[in-house]
């Protein structure tokens, strides 16, 4: 029997799903910031710089790969260990490390031109010997522990160590950290010898008998055991910061097998762990001879400009109008300078500041000691959580105490905020920064500085900081803090998602979920993004203007602009678009009111745009080095 013809299907009134117009490619934090650490390496190999900030860089590096395997590993060190996402972590990581060791190689016979020479004990004269025998026996022979192998999972992170024995592994050797680990040799300029190289040469001194010693270092996952602590368990949770699992260990390149092993098991590693390298193992000590050798290979010192008429009276000034500084190339001098002038001025009553990470020596804290000590009402917000800075903090907490000055109590959530207010009779001044008030950082790191008296900011400031006195929430109308943050963001993407919309947005770390979602939406929809993302960036699209800028200055502002139909709106503040920054924190972001201010921001991240001398593009195939071109973002 035949069958009847089947009947024509009707059209499906559901038309297929469209396809996004940007396919998204989503990276991990880690594998992001070591794509980063790899641009940093890379500026060894600058033509355009001076061979001492090319070696710099190299040292960069070296204190980076510490932080990567101290703190930034943490996570896919806890989760994913043993994954082939993580093993392909550790196989980058020495990647770079091999090169790093290339380089340093290379950098010593680039030095030789300039006459600095690193050498080893056997080229020393015998009157330099003598010396440095000396030298070892009163200065590093009393400070160094000798230790036995049962102490090997107690071993410190970050030190240099020397291991012993005859057959069997039966002596540890420790460094002092104090100690530097490039010496000057006397009556020959610019000749230096490694410490460790002279302790490996009078083994003697540290051993019960003459033994070859091989150097290996480890790096400890570092945690506060209490991430919200308050200044009085401070000191015993920075006791035990250091306790953390070991992530990673080197071990110079004729490191015993059997020893190793003997390291691997003892400090419970894997394999992929543990890196093989020529000494020396820590490379940041190729700062001694960037800080000491010759200025002419080093950059030039900037030609820093200073507001006019601000400094004189900054009061006036900023009854008449906002300012709005680009550090370094604008001074940092003047957010110092702006806190010493409300300190003596007898008709200002009251000070407020948030302090994050502020150095050994600092104008703002020293202002707000003398205000203090002129009667005036002073608090500060000193964050005690502020990662391998809270030792320092917590000698400041003890100076400010002593002057007079009220240390507020820690909130719940860390206070990443960069803020300065000052109260004068019946008006209200303040300081709103993207980068921490640190005299070192202000004039090495691009930041922007807003100083105003429009009194919907300065009247959100002093909620601010009502609300950290009263160990409450700040609830703000103008300003946004934590979460808030992200929710303003999330609106001016989405009020671009159209053809003729365009999205400016200039981070350090993007990686919040959300706003890569509503970025991904707004591309689709026709907006034009522009991404400039200094180290982690989670999610790439191909043909999205994506970079990086890395060159003599660290990209430190976070800025987002929004076309908002030819009527710009800009932001900026302390926050990256991260998670951690959105929900955990209280960051501050403000928006920038003045026209002229407003412009000038939105120069600056066109001129960045079209920068080809410190640029990367990010793709999903990888990253392109842009230099040599003349559109130079790193200036004024």
């Amino acid at each position: 029997m035949q069958k009847a013809p089947a009947k024509p299907k009707k059209p499906s009134s559901k038309a297929p799903p469209a396809k996004p117009r940007y396919a998204a490619v989503r990276i991990s934090q880690e594998a992001s910031w070591l794509s980063f650490n790899r641009r940093v390496l890379e500026q060894t190999r600058r033509p355009d710089f001076p061979l001492l900030e090319r070696l710099r860089f190299l040292g960069i590096w070296a204190s980076n790969m510490d932080e990567f395997f101290a703190a930034r590993i943490s996570r896919a060190f806890l989760e994913t260990r043993g994954s082939p996402g993580y093993r392909g972590l550790m196989a980058e990581a020495r990647a770079q490390a091999e090169e790093a060791e290339a380089r340093y190689s290379e950098f010593l016979r680039d030095l030789e031109p300039l006459g600095i020479h690193v050498l080893e004990p056997t080229q020393l004269t015998k009157a330099e010997k003598q010396y440095f025998g000396a030298y070892l026996a009163e200065k590093v022979a009393p400070r160094t522990d000798l230790i036995p192998p049962e102490a090997i999972p107690e071993l410190s992170s970050g030190a240099l160590y020397f291991a012993a024995g005859e057959g069997l592994l039966q002596h540890l050797i420790r460094l002092p950290e104090s100690l530097p680990r490039l010496l000057a040799i006397p009556g020959r300029e610019g000749g230096y010898v490694r410490l460790g190289a002279l302790v490996r040469m009078r083994s003697d001194l540290f051993l019960p008998s003459r033994s070859p010693l091989f150097e290996f270092r480890l790096v400890r996952i570092a945690q506060l055991e209490r991430s919200r602590t308050d200044w009085d368990d401070l000191p015993e949770a920075l006791e035990a910061r250091m306790d953390g699992k070991v992530s990673h260990l080197e071990i110079e390149a004729d490191f015993p097998d059997h020893w190793a092993e003997t390291l691997r098991v003892a400090l419970q590693l894997e394999p992929e762990e543990v890196f093989r390298l020529d000494p020396p193992l820590d490379l940041r000590l190729v700062g001694t001879i960037v800080a000491e050798g010759p200025a002419k290979e080093r950059f030039a010192p900037l030609e820093v400009e200073k507001p006019k008429g601000f400094i004189k009276d900054p009061f006036t000034f900023l009854d008449r109008r906002d300012l709005l500084l680009y550090h370094p190339f604008e001074d940092y001098g003047m957010v110092e300078a702006f806190a010493l002038a409300a300190a003596r001025d007898p008709k200002v009553e009251a000070l407020r500041a948030t302090l994050y990470r502020i150095g050994r020596e600092n104008g703002i804290a020293e202002a707000l000691i003398l205000a203090a000590k002129a009667g005036k009402n002073v608090a500060v917000l000193l964050e005690g959580r502020a990662r391998f800075d809270e030792l320092s903090n917590l000698e400041w907490s003890l100076r400010f105490q002593g002057a007079g000055v009220q240390v507020l109590p820690l909130p719940d959530k860390k206070v990443h905020a960069k803020a300065l207010y000052v109260r004068r009779g019946e008006r209200e001044y303040v300081h709103l920064g993207t980068g921490n008030y640190n005299p070192i950082n202000g004039r090495l790191y691009t930041d922007l500085s807003l100083f105003t008296a429009e009194p919907r900011l300065t009247s959100d400031v002093h909620s601010f900081f009502s609300a950290l006195e009263s160990n409450q929430p700040p609830t703000l109308h103008l300003l946004r803090t934590a979460s808030a943050i992200r929710e303003v963001l999330l609106e001016g993407i989405r009020g671009e998602a159209h053809k003729k919309g365009e999205i400016l947005l200039k981070f350090n770390h993007l990686t919040d979920p959300a706003i890569l979602e509503a970025l991904e939406e707004a591309l689709s929809a026709g907006a034009k993004l522009h991404l400039i993302v200094r180290s982690t960036l989670t999610t790439l699209w191909e043909g999205v203007d994506s970079k990086s800028l890395v060159g003599r200055f660290l990209e430190h502002a976070r800025v987002a602009a929004f076309k908002n139909r030819g009527k710009w709106q800009v932001w900026a503040g302390s926050a990256d678009a991260m998670p951690r920054n959105l929900d955990g924190r209280y960051e501050l972001f403000f928006p920038i009111l003045d026209p002229k201010a407003r412009r000038k921001v939105r120069s600056i991240l066109e001129r960045q745009i079209a920068d080809d001398r410190n640029t990367y593009i990010l793709t999903p195939a990888g990253q392109t080095a842009r230099w040599g071109g003349k559109h130079n973002g790193q200036r004024l």
